[in-house]
């Protein structure tokens, strides 16, 4: 980066990463990767839409 750019200060969020095929074992666990992702994707869609609410003029 040059030195006379400035990163955003409010960035577009960006979504979770989602867990690999073979995350899962599948034997029930309390804290299944799967239900961490649903956790941070939904936040992650609440953080977008105040994010759009900032940025109406943000294209998709």
């Amino acid at each position: 980066m040059s030195p006379d750019v400035l990163p955003d200060p409010d960035p577009r969020p960006q979504p979770p990463e989602a867990p690999g095929p073979n995350e899962c074992c599948g034997s029930g666990c309390p804290l299944c990767v799967l239900d961490l992702y649903a956790d941070e994707l939904a936040q992650y869609r609440q953080r977008l839409e105040a994010w759009k609410q900032r940025h109406p003029d943000a294209t998709e």
